[in-house]
């Protein structure tokens, strides 16, 4: 039996890897089983290194890491993270953005948006959530996107449960007026 064992990554079969992999201990089934873990996540990753300049459009990206310089659209991207070294010029559309460098232009971010204390974000910045650290910086157009729709979507028709979402949709407003430097 332990000769079969080193045959067996070798196989085509796809029954191979998984048999290989619960063994863990043989040399042989590491590269086997590194393949497979690459694949299951499938993300659609573009990391722009430092001292790389990129520019025209992206689309469908999962995720973004911007080390150099980027000026391009970019849409259909589910995260954004600026590193302190990185520039974004252009147009974004994302879910998700960290930002700990320089983004300039527009920027929609669907859920959350969060600027670290390195960050610099100018231009026309429309969010769902916003979170700014002490130091970091905001300039422009921005205003808060699409609350009053989500939490408008589970009340009823009735009146009496419409006027708590109109308040608190009035005072998510306010909480929503961060600080701007």
């Amino acid at each position: 039996m332990t000769t079969e064992l080193p045959r067996r990554p070798a196989e085509p079969s796809p029954a191979a890897p998984s048999a290989a992999s619960s063994f863990g201990a043989t040399p042989a089934a590491a590269p086997a089983a590194a393949p497979a873990a690459r694949l299951e996540p499938e993300l659609r990753q573009l990391l722009v290194g430092r001292e790389i300049t990129l520019s025209g459009e992206i689309t469908t990206c999962d995720r973004l890491l911007v080390e150099g310089s980027v000026e391009a659209n970019l849409a259909n991207c589910k995260e954004v993270e600026i590193a302190q070294t990185g520039l974004f010029k252009g147009t974004a559309s994302v879910d998700n953005t960290e930002i700990r460098g320089r983004f300039e232009g527009s920027l929609t971010v669907k859920k959350r948006l969060l600027i670290k204390a390195t960050g610099r974000v100018s231009g026309t910045i429309r969010y769902g959530q916003l979170e700014i650290e002490c130091g970091g910086q905001v300039s422009g157009d921005v205003q808060a996107t699409g609350m009053e729709e989500f939490e408008a979507k589970p009340t009823s028709g009735s009146a009496s449960a419409s006027a708590p979402a109109s308040a608190a949709s009035d005072s998510h407003k306010d909480m929503n007026a961060t600080r701007i430097v």
